[in-house]
């Protein structure tokens, strides 16, 4: 029996879920029925789980507690009057107190009636001990049933886990994942995207109820649906954006307390599965990439370059490929590229093309190749193309620049050449307008300076034909640069510049006249246009210190 004020604190509680020591299990124990215990109230709560024992003798107990506790007494901190013993007992319901054990003797020699009736009221079981017994032996035995039902529950969780997991190394895969999962919970198991998308389930129908409507009704705001109440746990599905989850409903019947844990562990397992798949997609993007890069550059010759391709699961069935490269301004890590990838690939191969597709030298950079059946098609597969990638994207990477550029049909012996000029011409494109996807053969000359883009002659001829143009827009407010370029965009035609200008012809006249002055040219004059033409095209690929 405790002395007067012994409380002894909780230690930190164990992991999740608490094991079911009941109150009618701990009062089953041999060190309880040596105190003849008598249930005087709360009979029908008997099921409850006790989370922790404690002894006490204070007024102020509940204070010191934290809900679900057993709390052993003698009694001597309740108090004699009824007011206090109905406060006593509140208290204790409020906080979620499990049960409470009265010893008869040194403070009651019978529980008071108000005692009783506040506890029936207020539903918290209430025992009383008609003979003594040390509360130390009760806290040892309660607390070793605790302990020993969470070991048995990790154990349950460590097997959960290692049979997963060895689905995993027998090379199974989810959805065998979940089938396992849904076995060891007896309920359908759901796997959602971060848009709450159902991705896969396991389950078998219940009690007439399918595990899909099941679903249904727990993603729409179905609140009467008797299995909305479910267990999940988060699963990360790609390195940018929202996690999914992993969704257990009690379909078929109560969830236990394996349950949760389970549904942790067959998470954890998900997302390294998961992890596995875009680490083999990625080192087959790479692959793939490495491939594509060398015969651009030359290092693979085309006849080989057609058995090595056949090597890595590429055989178009025509003769004619199609270089396609890509490039993006979005915010985009090996894994989520390698997804693009993947999902352009699987677009295209449902409209019956034979695509290669692999990643440059970083995350963002694409090269391909497609199989093309008939020259004429060149158009509408760039199509296709196109618009499975920037679906693809817009997917994975959300927003962002996206240029496309799209080459000549070739053979394998001169597809190398045309890869890289697409190539080129995809980064060359940064200094256009957007487009739907560029074309090679519009672009030799935007071509031809991004590979001199680094050269200082060009920058010093670009600064030569336009730095007192740019200088005048520095210092002013009204630009005139914007003019020169529709001027040159209309073919050096003054009525095409005006409409696009929005300008009448006696405005535009004025800034063309204030140009000449500036830049010490004449604008009819063919030879000096196609300078400053040059110039004008120039100056995007020269950097910022010619606009500074």
């Amino acid at each position: 029996m405790p002395t007067v004020g012994s409380l002894h604190a909780p230690p930190a509680p164990l992991a999740p879920p608490s094991p079911r020591i009941t109150v009618a299990d701990a009062l089953a124990l041999p060190v309880l029925r040596r105190g003849l215990p008598d249930v005087l109230a709360g009979a029908e709560h008997l099921d409850r789980p006790i989370r922790w024992v404690h002894a006490g003798e204070v007024s102020y107990i509940a204070s010191q507690l934290r809900g679900g506790e057993l709390l052993l007494t003698t009694g001597m901190g309740i108090g004699r009057r009824a007011v206090d013993q109905r406060r006593f007992v509140a208290g204790l319901a409020d906080l979620g107190l499990a049960a409470l054990v009265i010893e008869l003797g040194m403070t009651f020699s019978e529980i008071p009636e108000p005692l009783i009736q506040a506890a029936q009221q207020h539903g918290v079981p209430l025992v009383a001990l008609t003979r003594e017994v040390p509360f130390v032996h009760v806290t040892e035995a309660i607390h070793t049933e605790i302990v020993n039902a969470h070991y048995a529950m990790l154990r349950r969780g460590d097997d959960v886990q290692q049979r997963l997991t060895q689905l995993l190394l027998d090379g199974q895969g989810i959805p065998e994942v979940l089938r396992a999962t849904a076995e060891t919970i007896g309920n359908p198991v759901f796997l959602e995207d971060g848009d709450g998308r159902l991705l896969f389930h396991a389950g078998t129908p219940a009690d007439g109820v399918d595990a899909l409507d099941a679903w249904k009704a727990s993603s729409h705001a179905s609140g009467r649906a008797p299995w909305r109440a479910g267990l999940s746990a988060p699963v990360p599905l790609g390195p940018h954006g929202s996690p999914g989850r992993l969704l257990v409903l009690p379909v078929a019947g109560p969830m236990d307390e394996i349950a949760e844990i389970a549904l942790q562990r067959a998470a954890g397992i998900v997302a390294l599965a998961l992890l596995r798949a875009r680490q083999e997609e990625e080192l087959v993007a790479r692959e793939r990439g490495n491939f594509l890069v060398d015969l651009a550059e030359g290092r693979t010759p085309g006849a080989h370059a057609e058995r090595q391709a056949g090597s890595i699961g590429f055989r178009p069935a025509g003769r004619l490929l199609l270089p396609v490269a890509a490039e993006t301004t979005a915010a985009a890590g090996s894994a989520s590229w390698s997804l693009v990838l993947r999902d352009t690939g699987v677009e295209l191969e449902a409209h019956g093309l034979t695509v290669l597709a692999g990643q440059r030298d970083r995350a963002g950079q694409l090269l391909a190749l497609v199989g093309l059946r008939d020259a004429d098609a060149r158009a509408s597969t760039a199509d296709l193309v196109a618009k499975a990638i920037r679906t693809a994207a817009d997917r994975r990477l959300g927003a962002g620049e996206m240029r496309i550029a799209v080459g000549d049909a070739a053979e394998w012996e001169r597809i190398g050449p045309a890869l890289r000029l697409t190539a080129e011409t995809a980064a060359s494109a940064a200094a256009l307008p957007a487009a739907r996807w560029h074309d090679v053969r519009d672009l030799e000359l935007q071509r031809l300076l991004w590979r001199w883009r680094d050269d200082r002659e060009l920058r010093a001829f670009v600064l030569r034909r336009l730095g007192p143009l740019l200088e005048h827009d520095r210092r002013r407010k009204h630009q005139l640069l914007p003019t020169l370029e529709a001027l040159c965009s209309g073919g050096w035609r003054k009525a095409e510049a005006a409409r696009a200008l929005h300008l009448n012809r006696q405005a535009l006249y004025n800034r063309l006249t204030r140009i000449e002055e500036l830049l010490g040219v004449d604008l009819g004059d063919p030879e000096q246009t196609l300078t400053l033409h040059l110039a004008l095209r120039a100056l995007p690929y020269v950097g910022p210190d010619a606009q500074r």
